[in-house]
This record gives structure tokens, C-alpha cells and sequence, in this order.
């Protein structure tokens, strides 16, 4: 019984993993190779971050690039940590008047990586080859 409950959280971890990573590696997409960096750079600038496009470009690859890396389950824990940095930000600072509505996929995406942080990417998942390799 145990072994069904261990599979059954962990097969819940992939779901999380895939159908978030996937939404926000699409979402970085279009800023690192559909020409939406401008646009995020001057929010960025905005915001009153130094160095905007530095801080655009980590933003944007941290949505793009992460996202690949939690779909695979690969370096997970510094992946989603990235993510839930950047989704606070999104949430809490450039969004931070908007309706609920507004920023309720930064949210959803803030509240998984959060959890993907502190849970890790469970056994089907590419951290989990590399550590039995060890």
C-alpha cells in the first residue's frame, strides 16, 4: 500500500512538473525568441530594476529555460527556485494593483515552483537518474 501511495505522490510531482513547465517555458518563449524582450525590458525599467535588460534576459530565461529543466525533472529544485523568484516578482511588484484576475497565472505558477522547491522532482524524473548514477 505504501508503494501505490509513494507512486501516486510521485506521479502527481510529474503532473506539476510537465504541465507547469511546459506553461511557463511557452510563456518565456515568446520573450527570448518571438521579439516580446523589449516590451519586458522597458517593464522591467519601470519597475526601477538597474540594468533592465539584464534583468529582463534572466527573467525571460528563467521562464524559457527553467521550464524545459522542470519538464525533464532536471536540476528542478535551482530551476523552479528561478521561477518562483521571477513569478514573485510578476505577482507582487508589477502586478501588484492588478485585479486578481490579472495576476492569478503568476500566482499559479508562483505557488507550484514554491512547492517544486521544496519537494523536488520525484522519482520519474531526470535529477532522480542522475542521483542513482551517483
Amino acid at each position: 500500500m505504501q508503494k501505490l501511495k509513494d507512486n501516486a505522490a510521485d506521479f502527481g510531482l510529474l503532473w506539476l512538473r510537465v504541465l507547469m513547465g511546459a506553461g511557463i517555458a511557452y510563456h518565456g518563449y515568446g520573450k527570448v525568441f518571438g521579439g516580446h524582450i523589449a516590451r519586458l525590458t522597458e517593464g522591467v525599467a519601470q519597475m526601477g530594476f538597474p540594468a533592465p535588460e539584464v534583468f529582463a534576459w534572466a527573467a525571460a530565461l528563467s521562464e524559457f529555460a527553467g521550464g524545459i529543466c522542470v519538464v525533464l525533472g532536471l536540476f528542478t529544485r535551482p530551476a523552479a527556485f528561478f521561477i518562483f523568484v521571477t513569478m514573485s516578482v510578476a505577482a507582487f511588484v508589477a502586478h501588484r494593483t492588478d485585479a486578481l484576475n490579472v495576476k492569478e497565472i503568476a500566482l499559479a505558477y508562483w505557488t507550484i515552483a514554491g512547492a517544486l522547491v521544496f519537494l523536488g522532482a520525484g522519482k520519474f524524473s531526470l535529477d532522480a537518474v542522475l542521483k542513482h548514477k551517483r
